[in-house]
This record gives C-alpha cells, structure tokens and sequence, in this order.
C-alpha cells in the first residue's frame, strides 16, 4: 500500500517495484530502478525517508524515523537485506545491510561497507567507509576488499534485475 501521510505523499520514480504488500507512508522518496519486497514497511510518518537508485529493501524490513532527530538516507546501490530495521540513520552508497541487522538512530554508515547479518549498529556510531562491522554491538571487523565490493555489486544487480522481472 501506498498511502499519504498528512501533507506527506510518496513520491516514487516510475520504474520502482513495491511489493503488493509492501506498505510506503508519508515522506518517502525513492529513486530509479529500487524495489521494496514484500512485507515491507517504509514509514515515513515523523520525518523523511529518502532512497536512492537501485536499492534493494528486502521482505519484512522496516524504515522509520523520530520525529526530533535526522532523516533517514540512504545512498545508491545499497541492499537492504530481510528483516533488517533502519531507524533515522544515514547509509552511504554501495552499501550492504545484512539480514536482521539493526541500525539505529543517528548513525553514518560510509560508502562500501557491509554490516553483518543480526549485527546491532548503536545510536550515533559513525561507520567509516570500505569497512566490515559485525556483533552486537557492531564493532569493525577488517577493511573491505575490492572482491567485497564486486560481490555487493553483483548482488545490486541481481535484484535489480529480479526487480524488473515483477514489472508489468
């Protein structure tokens, strides 16, 4: 479902995917070539989200914001996996979210960086760019190598492709 919130509507670029039953409220933005899987949930009803280009919000995730801290962003060619949360944070470009992992309030997540999967991400860390954080609480694990990107690249672009196989 795609529904205002207040003054606030969705504005989605034409070649987005939402999942039938993906739900996208309030100040959401979301760039060319992204897709929002099914089940879930962008609320944008106390603050903005944005999402750039070719990302990839998996089933069962959810993105939400306070209304007294920053917007949630989220940069290009970023993955989302299913059921992480994102909570008024800033992602970089070329990034990749593990599955269930949690990224809370007011946190800067660099360019190429990858947050393993059930890793905690505490409010205000800022996570330098080209680095692997893992645990709970997240903490740097090693630098991120140039076959890590190439995999997170190639990740992008399968859902991407995915993505346009539910186009009409």
């Amino acid at each position: 479902m795609i529904m205002a919130f207040g003054e606030k509507f969705p504005k989605l670029d034409p070649s987005v995917f939402v999942a039938p039953s993906a739900d996208i409220i309030g100040g959401v933005e979301i760039g060319a070539g992204s897709s929002v899987w099914f089940g879930a949930i962008v609320r944008a009803d106390m603050n903005t989200i944005t999402i750039g280009e070719k990302v990839s919000i998996q089933d069962n995730c959810v993105l939400h914001i306070d209304r007294e801290r920053s917007p949630l962003l989220i940069g290009n060619e970023v993955t989302v996996g299913h059921r992480a949360v994102l909570h008024g944070c800033k992602v970089g470009n070329l990034c990749l979210i593990g599955m269930g992992a949690v990224i809370l309030d007011d946190v800067k997540i660099g360019e190429g960086c990858i947050i393993g999967a059930g890793s905690v991400v505490a409010p205000g860390t800022e996570v330098p760019s080209r680095s692997l954080w893992v645990g709970v609480p997240a903490r740097l694990t090693r630098e991120i190598t140039e076959e890590d990107l190439r995999i997170i690249k190639s990740g992008v672009d399968d859902y991407f492709q995915l993505s346009r196989a539910y186009l009409p």
